[in-house]
């Protein structure tokens, strides 16, 4: 229940083209409620865009230029506006009416002329209304906070625990993730499609867990058996993953199945080549081979960047897509960074 210093901050805005009606109902209302006016549709939308905005719109239907309707339409199609309630005040009381209103989203309908106490129970009623879905809508959001950071968090560690089985190290997928992020940041997609790379990239090597360690873990060359074994981990991977309806999800399961797929149509498990293989699954490919090779493992000494970069040219257009290897060539310095951000353990 709202205590009487909140609801004197409280702001609602009577549109109405007759002055006569707005003097009205603001002396109904503003014993309890700071009032603002506006005489037509334009200025209304003005009101209704600044700060404060409006905890409450009382419109008239019947306006000349721009009527009512029109009003409502305009303010549940921007999104700084939309959740604000709108109660129609007129004498259109057809059925018809009434449903053009609620359909365009506004909260209920006071008849011309007006009554005092139902002005002003009907207000209060909806304001109340009003506070109960922010405070819900804020604490679901928090909510929804609070587990999506804590699934991305099981997928980190998830990755992570791919990597130390292997002679990488929990290093390897942070920097990958950072590298596959810097790369994709300077495509043509979203930046929600940038952060869900690079929250999915840490799972490309999660099919590992389902490797034999005396594979995994062989500091010579495989063996044909052994290497036919080694490529499963793709398919394990996303089986791991696979199954879900969350965007993160199947991006994992896409990098996990094909980002061992070569641009020419030479990689594994089912050899496609150029674009059909997903642009997550390519990016993921680049900073994957790039960061392996320019760290220290119990079998190889790191490359210097240098080196790494000339391999990922020799191998454009064959391992790796060509414009991906272009424009990740270029933020060499950016590269650098990441590196040296992110060292693994002594």
């Amino acid at each position: 229940m709202m205590q009487d210093d909140q609801k004197e901050r409280l702001v609602i805005l009577i549109v109405d083209d007759i002055p006569d009606n707005i003097h009205t109902l603001s002396g109904i209302l503003s014993d309890d409620f700071r009032i603002k006016a506006a005489t037509n549709g334009p200025k209304a939308i003005k009101i209704a865009n600044t700060i404060p905005k409006p905890h409450l719109i009382l419109l008239d239907i019947m306006m000349p230029d721009m009527d009512g309707y029109e009003v409502c339409n305009r303010l549940k199609s921007n999104p700084f506006t939309t959740n604000i309630p709108i109660i129609f005040v007129t004498a259109k009381t057809d059925t018809v009416d009434e449903q053009k209103g609620f359909e365009l989203g506004a909260v209920d309908y006071i008849s011309k002329p007006v009554s005092p106490p139902i002005v002003l129970a009907r207000v209060k009623t909806h304001i109340s209304l009003y506070d109960q879905n922010l405070a819900l809508s804020g604490q679901v959001r928090q909510r929804t906070e609070q587990l999506e950071k804590s699934r991305l968090e099981i997928i980190q560690r998830l990755g992570r625990a791919a990597e130390y089985k292997d002679n990488e190290t929990g290093m390897h997928v942070v920097r990958m993730s950072h590298y596959s992020a810097l790369l994709a940041q300077q495509l043509d997609v979203s930046a929600d499609w940038v952060e869900l790379l690079f929250h999915a990239s840490p799972m490309h090597d999660i099919g590992k867990i389902g490797i034999p360690d005396h594979i995994l873990r062989k500091p010579g060359k495989l063996d044909p058996d052994e290497w036919e074994i080694m490529q499963k981990h793709v398919s394990i991977g996303g089986d791991i993953i696979g199954g879900s309806d969350s965007e993160l999800l199947q991006m994992a399961q896409d990098i996990a199945l094909y980002h061992h797929e070569k641009w020419d149509g030479s990689g594994y498990p089912h050899g496609l080549e150029g674009e059909q293989i997903p642009l997550s699954a390519r990016i993921v490919a680049i900073a994957d081979v790039f960061d392996a090779l320019t760290s220290e493992r119990p079998y190889k000494h790191a490359w210097s960047v240098d080196d790494a970069k000339s391999f990922l040219q020799q191998q454009s257009g064959k391992h790796f897509d060509p414009n991906l290897v272009s424009i990740f060539l270029e933020k060499t310095s950016d590269i650098v960074k990441i590196k040296e951000s992110f060292k693994d353990e002594e």
